[in-house]
């Protein structure tokens, strides 16, 4: 599983992991691949800049690089409040109204909601960087596409190589001509934020529309053989997400949460704009279904409905309310059935490898010979 891209940074593997838990990145940098944490939730620098610390001292010397959500476009004078004021009490009322149905309590008095979705902003986004830049990070990925050309002017000043995600190829060209340095071709199988072309499609037409620069594939990838599969379509490499939540090292903040990913099928998740305001694949749970519902108020465009649920889903996830308690995942997530370290995934990610390039050069073998 090594490429031009894999040698390029130095990894054993060309498996790119994304995850927002410091445990799993530097596992997974450990283990052969390219650990990259998701600083979305980061929303004090201090709290980064102790994680980073902690990879660095857990990483052996790997690399490992981080993921953030940033706007090509900048707005300026935007603050955390004035967008809060943007949100129709309606909406506040209709969120009150369904945790009061299933019974799910308050916080304690003083508690915070813990994650809010702000990274998205100018001023969040940039004090990620400002931190990140202080650490020998050899890639930044950003997931809202191409980051700013002045970041993107940085990143490469310091040696940093920038991807973008992109869900169709007509996408991938713009990020191309931003100067980014990967394209990640994130299908409609993946976890969070997704398009509506499914990988198989999607990765050979991002390789061909912005070759010769290397291609990561993403979503619904999840053994050895769809990562045979991928490079087999042009990728350099493949970017994983989903896979991580269940291992030994996440930090998932509820029992029930994992017991609900190992228990669902391929077919338990959904496109759904409950979370962020964008279609976002999730675990299918009563919570997606009551905004999806159309005799409900509908969901607000990001980052309103993202502001908005932030308690709730503290709250929910808190006190494990288990048929509103869901978390982004994609469809791999059937393959997701048993707790194990990342590097027993990455055995088994390799023994899938190595099993289907053989049956690859059996076939290829008998054909020559006919």
């Amino acid at each position: 599983m090594q490429t031009e891209l894999s040698n390029t940074l130095g990894v054993q593997y060309a498996v790119f992991g994304f995850t927002p838990f410091p445990a799993v990145a530097a596992a997974i940098s450990r283990a052969g691949g390219f650990g990259v944490l998701g600083a979305v939730r980061y929303t004090a620098p201090d709290d980064l800049k102790r994680d980073l610390d902690w990879i660095e001292a857990h990483v052996d010397g790997m690399p490992y690089g981080l993921d953030v959500v940033m706007p090509a476009k900048k707005v300026e004078g935007v603050t955390e409040a004035d967008v809060e004021a943007m949100i129709p009490e309606s909406h506040r009322q209709f969120v009150q109204d369904t945790l009061a149905k299933y019974g799910v309590p308050e916080l304690a008095e003083g508690e915070s909601s813990g994650w809010r979705i702000t990274g998205w902003m100018e001023q969040v986004a940039r004090s990620q960087l400002d931190v990140a830049f202080d650490y020998p990070i050899k890639l930044l990925a950003n997931a809202l596409g191409s980051p700013p050309a002045d970041v993107i002017d940085r990143a490469h000043a310091q040696g940093v190589l920038v991807a973008a995600l992109a869900g169709s190829a007509r996408h991938a060209r713009k990020h191309a001509d931003a100067g980014i340095d990967i394209v990640v071709a994130q299908g409609y199988e993946a976890g969070g934020h997704t398009g509506e072309i499914a990988s198989m499609v999607l990765t050979p037409e991002v390789v061909d529309a912005v070759d010769p620069l290397p291609v990561l594939a993403a979503g619904g990838i999840g053994s050895g053989q769809q990562v045979a599969a991928a490079l087999a379509l042009g990728a350099q490499g493949v970017w994983l997400g989903s896979l991580w939540l269940t291992t030994t090292e996440a930090e998932l903040p509820s029992p029930r949460l994992i017991e609900k990913l190992l228990a669902a099928g391929s077919g338990d998740t959904v496109r759904s704009r409950a979370l962020t305001g964008k279609p976002a694949r999730q675990l299918r749970t009563e919570w997606t279904d009551v905004w999806d519902d159309p005799a409900g108020p509908g969901t607000l465009p990001m980052p309103l409905q993202g502001l908005l649920v932030a308690e709730a889903v503290s709250r929910i996830q808190k006190y494990e309310v288990e048929p509103l308690l869901g978390t982004p995942v994609g469809q791999i997530v059937g393959r997701m059935n048993s707790e194990r370290s990342v590097q027993a995934v990455f055995d088994d990610l390799t023994r899938g490898f190595e099993k289907a390039v053989d049956r690859l050069d059996r076939i290829a073998g008998r054909s020559a010979e006919q």
